[in-house]
């Protein structure tokens, strides 16, 4: 309910900006009610072909949503096997750790064109390039909050799990993950946003279709309800995954609440 009741300011917000944009009568500044109807010639209005969704829909905004998820996944289970190994050991870790601040430092969209030579003799180069984008900028949350995490636990729980005889595999996964949990849900919420916004780079370059292509193609013809409706498109979906994240992160890290509560 408190949730709820600071949203008044988006209904406030969107009547400013229709007035202004009523008032103003500028393309490029459209107001929401053109925006909306944009958002519904693009997407919404062609014939249905299955589950409830037209075949514009089905033909740009699934397919970018799959390269999301696809990199997104990817790069957390690389980052999360990568930072448990890393995190336990941190003479393994001093001797990449110049590699990963280069790594980090470089911004993803400059490696387009190094992807596109790299998989471009492939089959799937269009779709090896976006994923390679997308891992490479979206893995470094995952990882190094992987890292921090595993380093963060208590030595309490350590000594425990050896008095207790666990073996290496059993002391991973009863005491090592659930401690480091928190952190690595952290990396996994951030890098999600990221993932997004990668994807979105990536069908800017060479790609013929998704979100991100017909922002490009909207943008070229001079589209300026065009080129919001993408935009507020992904201001959406942004949204909506982000609060499924933060839902299923409360139901799987409850006991974790608890225990901060009782101790």
């Amino acid at each position: 309910m408190r949730r709820l009741s600071r949203l008044w300011v988006v209904p406030v917000v969107l009547v400013v900006w229709e007035l202004l944009g009523r008032l103003i009568d500028d393309s490029d500044f459209p107001p929401p009610l053109t925006i909306v109807t944009s958002m519904y010639q693009m997407w919404f209005s062609g014939p249905v072909s299955h589950l409830f969704l037209t075949e514009d829909a089905i033909g740009n905004i699934l397919p970018s949503l799959g390269r999301m998820f696809s990199g997104w996944i990817l790069a957390s289970l690389l980052g999360v096997l990568l930072g448990v190994a890393l995190g336990r050991s941190k003479a393994a870790t001093d001797y990449v750790d110049a590699l990963f601040e280069f790594g980090r430092a470089i911004p993803p969209p400059l490696l387009l064109p190094l992807f596109v030579a790299l998989f471009a003799r492939t089959e799937y180069a269009q779709l090896g390039m976006q994923l390679a984008t997308i891992v490479f900028g979206v893995i470094w949350p995952v990882l190094l909050n992987t890292i921090e995490g595993v380093r963060a636990v208590d030595r309490t729980y350590t000594e425990t799990a050896t008095v207790f005889g666990l073996s290496k595999a059993q002391h991973l996964r009863v005491v090592v993950l659930p401690a480091a949990s928190p952190k690595i849900f952290a990396g996994l919420r951030l890098s999600l946003s990221l993932a997004l916004i990668l994807m979105v780079i990536s069908e800017l370059f060479g790609s013929t279709d998704g979100i991100g292509y017909q922002l490009l193609q909207a943008q070229r013809s001079f589209d300026g309800p065009g080129v919001w409706a993408a935009i507020a498109l992904l201001g959406i979906l942004g949204y909506l995954v982000n609060s499924l994240f933060v839902l299923a992160e409360r139901r799987l890290l409850v006991w974790h609440r608890q225990a901060n509560r009782n101790v």
